[in-house]
């Protein structure tokens, strides 16, 4: 017990200490730093509405109004009172407002000095210890540098604020007692007002800024869904092609192994080629698993066995049994001479088409779907179009990325695509994957 009261006052001076660091840091050093109020950024909704050429001179709006406030505060001062002691008010609450501009810290400072020099030498004549000018123009130095500061400092001038009022109360009723009665009578009001404005402005800075936040975050993790998406896209495309890799380099092997067992008295040197084809065929089939292996899917898409070889064109019939099971009405319509394509651009092709129509099943139910395939001389088109649905589809947690992953595939062979949505309210994919005619050959 004895050892928290020793802690306690160790521990509030230490938090007395750090606050005192914390405004002398603030509010002390290099308080009249210069610190240029920057102009609008070029993509603010503001500068934006502006035709052309205004655009250039948008940006420096704020820097305008400031100016323009400052004018009109100082004018109204000098109508008012008139005199010099019109023209003396009017520079002593006008050149603070004016700082803000360029030096923020200064310009509350310099505030307080005129507020003090208001209360202390003008109470008397024609100007009370806080005057409507003064409270409005300290008042207006401290929302700009709130808005341009830290909210810890903001609440350190207003604290600040509140020393300088009692002491400018004492004075007052030490030396001025008329003076003095009405400002200690209208002190409390005026740090009420002062702390319900900054409290106010700082809760609107504090939200627009958490929502900044929030865009910025929502923004940067759509960027990695999409790039991680594309990775996994990827990785998919390379497990399927260390497939069709692997056949065919164990292809090769194998017709390397049996062809000299098909010639009668093979000749050594004849012997020894088709040997070192096979060990060569061989070698580069046991790197490529090596380090393609790991990139095999735990689970695989519904529509294929893992241990399956992979889908080509000609398995898009046993595509639509399925999804016609599931609810979906498919028409498919082929044009051109039907002949065998590279496998990679058959699978590919064949994903593209599955899972357009996985999309169709999840946001188009009861949608009708036409599968169109084109062969032509260069290459393959695909048309994935589908019409509106006839009832309200469940909530899905995918983002577009199934459209990314067929973007991907027709990127890496080469082709194009567009996937947009369709004047009748459906949706349609089209894509061209060029196959030159020596591989369609080949194939």
């Amino acid at each position: 017990m004895t050892q928290t009261y020793d802690n306690g006052p160790r521990t509030e001076l230490r938090m007395a200490k750090t606050a005192l660091q914390g405004i002398r840091e603030d509010l002390f050093h290099d308080a009249f730093a210069f610190r240029p109020l920057p102009p609008l950024p070029a993509d603010h909704k503001l500068v934006r509405r502006l035709p052309g050429r205004a655009r250039h001179y948008g940006r420096w709006l704020p820097h305008a109004a400031l100016t323009g406030f400052t004018l009109v505060v100082m004018l109204a001062t000098v109508d008012h009172q008139g005199g010099l002691t019109g023209l003396v008010t009017a520079l002593v609450v006008g050149v603070p407002m004016a700082m803000t501009l360029f030096r923020p810290v200064g310009a509350w400072w310099l505030s307080v000095g005129s507020t003090l020099f208001t209360g202390v030498f003008l109470t008397g004549y024609g100007v009370g210890p806080v005057s409507p000018v003064g409270f409005f123009s300290h008042l207006f130095v401290l929302l700009v540098v709130a808005l341009r500061t830290r909210p810890r400092v903001a609440a350190e001038m207003l604290a600040l604020t509140g020393a300088m009022g009692l002491f400018l109360a004492f004075f007052l009723r030490a030396f001025r007692p008329y003076g003095g009665d009405y400002f200690v009578s209208d002190l409390f009001q005026m740090l009420t007002v002062y702390g319900v404005v900054l409290f106010v402005v700082l809760a609107v800075r504090g939200l627009r800024e958490t929502k900044q936040q929030v865009v910025a975050q929502v923004a940067v993790t759509e960027v990695e869904r999409s790039r991680r998406t594309v990775l996994e896209e990827r990785t998919t495309i390379a497990r399927e092609l260390h497939d069709v890799v692997a056949h065919h380099m164990s292809v090769v092997a194998i017709q390397a192994e049996a062809a000299p067992y098909r010639v009668q008295d093979t000749p050594p040197e004849l012997a020894a080629a088709f040997q070192t084809i096979r060990e060569n065929a061989v070698a580069a089939l046991t790197e490529l698993r090596r380090v393609l292996g790991v990139v095999r899917s735990e689970n695989p898409d519904a529509f294929a066995d893992p241990e399956a070889p992979q889908p080509t064109l000609a398995a898009l019939d046993t595509l639509f049994d399925n999804v016609r099971s599931a609810g979906l009405s498919v028409e498919h319509v082929t044009t051109g001479a039907v002949r065998p394509l590279p496998q990679g651009v058959e699978l590919s092709a064949y994903r593209i088409v599955q899972e357009a129509l996985s999309n169709v099943l999840r946001h188009a139910p009861g949608a009708q779907a036409r599968v169109e395939l084109g062969y032509v001389l260069g290459g393959l088109g695909l048309r994935i179009v589908n019409g509106p649905a006839n009832r309200l589809a469940k909530p899905s947690p995918g983002a577009g990325h199934g459209v990314l992953g067929m973007r991907e595939r027709v990127a890496m062979l080469g082709g194009g695509m567009t996937a947009e949505a369709t004047a009748e309210g459906g949706y349609e994919v089209t894509a061209f994957i060029p196959v030159p005619v020596d591989e369609a050959a080949a194939a």
